[in-house]
C-alpha cells in the first residue's frame, strides 16, 4: 500500500542553516571572550630557568653557619678601682693561672695602705709601752710584798718576845698590846699587798688580752688592705688564650668591670643562628655535619636558646670525636644540620619563584614547551636544594623555577 509523503515545512527549510551558523557564530564568540578573560605574559628562554619534578629521597636538612668557640669561658674582672698602668700580655696570647695581665694605679688606696700601717704601728706600740707599764707597776708590788714580808717577820718576832715576858711579869701590858698590835697591822698589810699583787695580775691579763685582740684584728686589717693593692694587679685565675681584653693604657676601671675573658681551650663548640621557622623543630641530640675544605666532622645540638632576636635564634653545637686539628676560636664551618629522617618524594629544585608565589602555585611548562600554566600546588619541607611538593605536581612535568618578578601574576606564560 503506498504512504503518502509529506512535504517537510518550508520555512523550517529555508532558515535552517543560517540558524546553525548563527549558534556557531554565538559559541565562537563566547569563546573568544572567555579567551580574552586570561591574562598572558610573555618570557624569552635565555632569561628563564625551567626544572624537572623529580621523585627521590628528601634529606630534611638546614644549612647554617657555625662560629667556633670554646667550651669554656672564664670572664677576668678588676677586683679594685684604678687606672691601667701597664699591660703585661696582649689579646690571643696565652697566659697560665697567676700571670698578671693588666696592672693598675689608685693613688687614694696608697694612702690607705699608709694609714693602715701607721695606725697598726701606733698600736704597737701603745700595746709594747702598757706592757711596760705594768711590769713595773708588777715589780713594785713584789718590792712591796718583800718589804711587808721582812716588817711582818719582825713584828712577829717582837710580838712574841713581848708575849713571853708579859707571861714572866717583865714588861708592861701596854707594851705587850703594842707589839701585838704592830704585829696585826703588818700582817694585813702583807695581805693586803697579796690581794693586790693577785688582783692587778688579773686585771693585767684581761686588759693584755684584749689588747692583743685589738692588735690581731688591725693586723688582719692591715693584711686586707695590703693584700688590696696586690689586686691592682690583675691576674689570669685560669689557664688558656686570653680574648677580648678591651681596657688601654689610661683607661679608668671600676671594681667588678669586665676587661676580659679566658677561653679554656680543653673542647670547643660551634655557636649557630637559626631562622625562627626551625624553632618548634631544632632540639637538643639531634646531628649534622661540618665542614671545611675537604674535611667534614661530626656534630649534634647540644643547648637551645629560648629567647629569639631579630627572627632568629641561638644553638649551641659539639663537636662529636675527634675534630680538625687546626681549630681555631672564631673560624666559621657550615654545618648541614638533619631535621628527621630521609623519606621519598617529588621535589623540584629551589629558586626565586618562591619569593613571588610562597611556595602556593607555580608555573607548569607544556609539553611542547611553547607555553607554560600557572597551577596551584602545595609545598612540605624545604632544604638548601630543593623544596618537597606533596600536591599539585607530578614527577618528571617541567616547571619555571627563576623569578617570577616581570609575569605580574598571568595565568599563562609565552615562551619564545
Amino acid at each position: 500500500m503506498d504512504m503518502e509523503i509529506k512535504r517537510r515545512n518550508p520555512l523550517l527549510r529555508k532558515y535552517g542553516i543560517a540558524v546553525a551558523a548563527a549558534i556557531i557564530l554565538a559559541a565562537g564568540v563566547a569563546w573568544a571572550i572567555s579567551a580574552s578573560r586570561v591574562s598572558t605574559g610573555t618570557a624569552s628562554k635565555d632569561n628563564i630557568i625551567i626544572a624537572e619534578a623529580t621523585a627521590g629521597e628528601f634529606n630534611d636538612f638546614i644549612r647554617l653557619t657555625g662560629k667556633v668557640e670554646t667550651g669554656t669561658v672564664v670572664q677576668v674582672s678588676a677586683l679594685e678601682t684604678g687606672i691601667v698602668e701597664k699591660k703585661w700580655v696582649e689579646e690571643g696570647e696565652m697566659v697560665h693561672a697567676g700571670d698578671i695581665i693588666l696592672t693598675l694605679h689608685n693613688p687614694h688606696l696608697r694612702q690607705q695602705i699608709l694609714d693602715s700601717e701607721s695606725q697598726l704601728a701606733e698600736k704597737q706600740n701603745m700595746l709594747r709601752d702598757t706592757e711596760i707599764a705594768m711590769e713595773k707597776e708588777r715589780l713594785q708590788v713584789k718590792q712591796d710584798m718583800l718589804a711587808a714580808r721582812v716588817e711582818l717577820n719582825r713584828k712577829k718576832r717582837l710580838a712574841e718576845q713581848q708575849r713571853t715576858l708579859y707571861d714572866e711579869n717583865l714588861t708592861s701590858r701596854e707594851e705587850y698590846l703594842k707589839a701585838r698590835e704592830d704585829y696585826e697591822l703588818a700582817r694585813e698589810n702583807f695581805d693586803l699587798l697579796q690581794n693586790r699583787l693577785r688582783q692587778d695580775s688579773l686585771y693585767r691579763g684581761v686588759q693584755l688580752a684584749m689588747m692583743r685582740e685589738s692588735l690581731h684584728n688591725m693586723q688582719e686589717n692591715f693584711a686586707l688592705v695590703r693584700s688590696r693593692a696586690d689586686n691592682l694587679n690583675i691576674r689570669a685565675t685560669h689557664s688558656g688564650q686570653l680574648g677580648s681584653l678591651t681596657a688601654e693604657l689610661g683607661q679608668s676601671i671600676a671594681s667588678g668591670q669586665q676587661v676580659g675573658q679566658i677561653n679554656i681551650l680543653d673542647r670547643y663548640k660551634l655557636a649557630v643562628s637559626v631562622d625562627e621557622h626551625y624553632i618548634d623543630r631544632v632540639s637538643p641530640g639531634l646531628h649534622g655535619t661540618a665542614r671545611r675544605g675537604d674535611h667534614e666532622f661530626g656534630v649534634s645540638v647540644k643547648k637551645v636558646y629560648p629567647e629569639v632576636s631579630d627572627g632568629r635564634f641561638r644553638a649551641d653545637m659539639v663537636i662529636d670525636g675527634d675534630g680538625p686539628d687546626n681549630l681555631r676560636v672564631g673560624q666559621t664551618y657550615p654545618v648541614d644540620l638533619t631535621l628527621s629522617d630521609p623519606s621519598e618524594a617529588v621535589m623540584v629544585p629551589r629558586g626565586q619563584f618562591f619569593q613571588s608565589t610562597g611556595g602556593k602555585w607555580i608555573y607548569v611548562v607544556e609539553p611542547d614547551g611553547r607555553s607554560a600554566r600557572r597551577r596551584e600546588i602545595r609545598t612540605g619541607r624545604q632544604n638548601p636544594r630543593n623544596y618537597e611538593i606533596t600536591e599539585g605536581l607530578m614527577a618528571g612535568e617541567r616547571v619555571i623555577v627563576s623569578s617570577y618578578a616581570n609575569f605580574d601574576e598571568a595565568d599563562k606564560i609565552i615562551i619564545k
